[in-house]
């Protein structure tokens, strides 16, 4: 890896030659698009799938709740088991065999604690519905707690004094005491800041009953009375059955008396199952009350899944939907639920709260590293699920940004596995969807004068309405979120090409990398506006660098957008502030080189030679204490290696270049550790595709050749590769007599860089993949050595050269016959094959 600058005490930077030629070979040594890419490649981690056997086990919070659930639901089935036997017992053995001798007292304490507990036992379901109806939106929640039920007393006094008036005036007043309860459990008055759009449906808890029952027959409030009615039929239940078991009043039997012999035992076994049942309904709410008030396990749980102060709402929505399964169905029922599966249900919703519960739990549950993986995992396995989140991405009402957001979040983090980013991208309309996120300005479908009446539930709520009118709205957010997920699927081929055929997403990606120089240069401006541009150059760079016939594709339909290499021009001119965003630019435009059309299309638009060179030679950007730190050091070598792409097979740009007068510091660059391996490509590429027009321009470049012999002498791998091919071109423009002066200045003898070349053949009896065109480079300098000088011939057979060639015929490959690869693929076949070069370094051997 690179070496990391070293602070001196006087504020400098300091960098030791042998360590600028470790960074200038760090630099040059990773993948470029000079050398072929393995197909088989390490992959990034959050793009594998995750491994979870070395990672510690979390335990769902939820499963305390699922238990206290089944808890109390054994209880309450008890109860109600108890209860059924009691009133089959009256009903069959008191008052159908005794109703005539049963002590009028007995008669009516069993008609009223049948009339109690008979209507409890058989309205339990329907009075479970109501209470379930209660919690179905985010204002409405917290009313089974006894501490919501004692704040609610008072006020229900209240309302029955007003119990004849308008029913707006209750409902009103209802919507008041709805803030005060749910302040109570979120410490805020506005859950989340959201406030629920109106719709074509009445909401349930809403509903009034009858046509002038105000505050006691809203359908919400109907619970609470049934609840205390529950309460109050069990304590009535326990005070009468009591009496008679203590008294035990049960009349005289007169001896003789049939009838009555057995009627102490009958009532003792009804009022004992009474007592039994009532005692056991008391105790499931005490133990009700013992775990939510005192040992708060709503909390508690709400807490271990770090869902937030809203997100109690959603814990105790849980919690009451496992106990209504466990209660309706089997005990067992409520077992089977999970917060993921729960969140999942309340995303198809019609509801706009319980979508909102829904999706922030599973935002919450995707962000948190502990519930990240199964979350993910039951996530991608559903397609419903992930065609509703995508489905949300369309949704532009101000009202639903958080659930927007919050299903972009997600769909990002889901789309970073990448069998789950298939599947996102093949569900139809996706990247319609992900497109619609990348917007600058609300759709004039919506007038400001609506958008201002309503308040945002997001982060941003409180910021000032924008200068067009409309309230406040996250684009930004959603650009790069919507750029994020883009970003993720474009690490696939296929979705490549999705992403270029989605009609209309290709120029918004390139529009977002518009940027000006105020933005560039001053420091105040926005991060939220650097990134957005960041990112669409990082999609941006993933489509061009593409390979195989969608790459191609997909950079001729980026380069035809005419502000798109414009975009990248200003960055470089105006980034020094940000190397970073610079070398993805620079990037870009060296994927983008791959196809001549838009290399002609770079190297024509103004100014973007010219600022890629300052860069290669004079550096960028990314100043630290006075130097370069290493961000820019990157930065010029991928300048020059986009300088060398674009001089590659172009004529005209080789001119372009020549024009800038710059042979001379590109020469003594050649020195610079950094820049050398660039320099020598550039030189290389405009010494062999200059043409003849630049032939006395060109000859400048011989001034290289002493610098470029010793490096062939000393060094090895892609520096020598890179020398070899610009001596084989940089002679070329001198005769025999400047050749053998040039040899005598650098203190090399022709003979010793004979053996040189011979030693790299047999070096590299296999086509190497990371220096592809040294055995080509090789002989191409050998074949000038020997047509500049008979002797040259004479010392090649001596260093078996023939056999060395021969070799080479026998392992040529493919790799060996492209100047640059698009991973893969070869591109830009040379003009002469490696055989022909062979055959005709053999002839002049022969010929010798």
């Amino acid at each position: 890896m690179d070496q990391r600058d070293s602070l001196e005490s006087q504020g400098s930077v300091k960098l030791q030659i042998s360590e600028l030629c470790r960074l200038g070979d760090a630099c040059s040594s990773g993948t470029t698009i000079f050398e072929p890419r393995n197909s088989i490649e390490k992959r990034d981690s959050s793009n594998g799938e995750s491994v979870t056997s070395g990672k510690p086990v979390f335990h769902a919070p939820e499963k305390k709740l699922t238990l206290f659930a089944l808890r109390l639901a054994v209880f309450e089935k008890a109860a109600t088991g108890l209860g059924t036997l009691g009133f089959i017992w009256a009903t069959v053995v008191l008052l159908g065999g005794f109703a005539i001798t049963l002590d009028n007292t007995d008669f009516w304490f069993i008609t009223i604690i049948l009339l109690i507990e008979g209507t409890r036992i058989f309205s339990r379901s329907h009075e479970l519905e109501w209470q379930h109806q209660a919690t179905w939106t985010i204002a409405d929640a917290g009313i089974n707690s006894f501490r919501a039920l004692k704040s609610s007393s008072h006020f229900l006094v209240k309302s029955f004094r007003a119990a004849f008036r308008p029913i707006s005036s209750a409902v009103q007043k209802r919507n008041h005491k709805n803030r005060e309860i749910a302040a109570q459990f979120a410490g805020s008055p506005n859950i989340g800041g959201v406030h629920r759009k109106s719709t074509r449906m009445w909401t349930s808890s809403d509903v009034p009953i009858l046509p002038y029952g105000k505050w006691v027959f809203l359908a919400r409030n109907v619970s609470k009375l049934l609840y205390w009615l529950q309460l109050l039929s069990a304590t009535a239940c326990v005070v009468l059955s009591l009496m008679k078991l203590i008294r035990h009043n049960y009349g005289e039997v007169a001896k003789g008396d049939s009838d009555k012999r057995n009627r102490k035992a009958a009532l003792n076994i009804f009022y004992s199952l009474a007592l039994a049942e009532a005692l056991l309904f008391l105790m499931e709410k005490a133990y009700w009350e013992l775990k939510v008030s005192f040992f708060k396990v709503l909390e508690e749980v709400t807490r271990e899944c770090e869902l937030g102060k809203s997100g109690l709402i959603a814990v105790r929505r849980f919690f009451y939907d496992s106990y209504s399964r466990s209660v309706n169905g089997s005990i067992f029922d409520g077992l089977g639920m999970d917060m993921i599966t729960f969140s999942t249900e309340l995303l198809d919703s019609n509801s706009p709260d319980e979508q909102l519960i829904g999706v922030r739990i599973l935002r919450q549950f995707v962000m948190n590293s502990r519930f990240s993986d199964d979350t993910l995992r039951k996530i991608g396995t559903n397609i419903s699920v992930i065609e509703r989140l995508v489905e949300m991405l369309n949704w532009k009402d101000p009202q639903e940004e958080e659930i927007r957001r919050s299903a972009a979040e997600i769909l990002s983090k889901l789309a970073g596995k990448k069998r789950n980013a298939l599947r996102v991208s093949g569900i139809p309309g996706a990247m319609e969807s992900i497109s619609s996120l990348l917007e600058k300005s609300r759709s004039s479908s919506v007038s400001a004068d609506e958008i201002a009446e309503k308040t945002i539930g997001s982060s941003s709520s409180s910021a000032a309405p924008s200068s067009d009118g409309h309230a406040s709205y996250g684009f930004d957010t959603f650009n790069h979120l919507g750029l994020l997920i883009l970003k993720k699927l474009a690490r696939d081929h296929d979705n490549c090409g999705k992403i270029g055929n989605t009609r209309g997403l290709l120029p918004k990606i390139i529009d977002l990398t518009h940027t000006d120089e105020r933005v560039l240069k001053d420091a105040s401006v926005a991060r939220s506006q650097v990134l957005t541009v960041k990112q669409s150059l990082q999609v941006v760079r993933m489509l061009a660098s593409t390979a195989g016939a969608t790459g191609k594709q997909l950079r001729r339909e980026i380069s035809e957008i005419v502000f798109a290499i414009g975009n990248i021009r200003e960055i470089l001119r105006h980034g020094e502030r940000h190397p970073a965003m610079q070398k993805v630019g620079i990037e870009i435009l060296t994927s983008l080189a791959l196809e001549e059309d838009a290399t002609e299309r770079i190297g024509g638009t103004g100014g973007v030679l010219r600022e890629l060179l300052r860069i290669f030679l004079n550096g960028g950007g990314g100043k630290v204490a006075g130097a370069e730190d290493e961000e820019g050091r990157r930065v010029r070598v991928a300048a020059g290696e986009a300088v060398a792409m674009l001089v590659l097979e172009s004529e005209s740009n080789c001119r372009r270049v020549l024009r800038l007068g710059v042979l001379e510091r590109l020469v003594e660059a050649l020195e610079a550790p950094l820049l050398r391996v660039n320099a020598g490509r550039i030189l290389r590429n405009l010494c062999a595709f200059g043409g003849d027009g630049c032939f006395e321009k060109l000859r400048g470049a011989t001034a290289a050749a002493p610098t470029v012999l010793k490096a062939i002498m000393s060094e090895e791998n892609k520096l020598q590769e890179v020398m070899i091919g610009l001596a084989a071109q940089v002679f070329r423009y001198m005769t025999s007599k400047e050749s053998s002066a040039v040899f005598k200045r650098a203190g090399i003898r022709e003979t010793e860089l004979a053996d040189t070349l011979v030693q790299i053949l047999r070096k590299y009896r296999s086509p190497p993949i990371k220096v592809p065109r040294i055995r080509r480079f090789a002989i191409e300098l050998a074949i000038w050595m020997m047509t500049d000088k008979e002797t040259n011939v004479l010392t090649f057979q001596d260093l078996e050269m023939e056999k060395e060639l021969e070799y080479v015929l026998e392992t040529t490959s493919e790799v060996e016959s492209f100047n640059i690869f698009s991973g893969t693929v070869g591109v830009s076949r040379h003009h002469m094959t490696i055989h022909s070069l062979v055959e005709l370094a053999l002839k002049l051997l022969a010929d010798g």
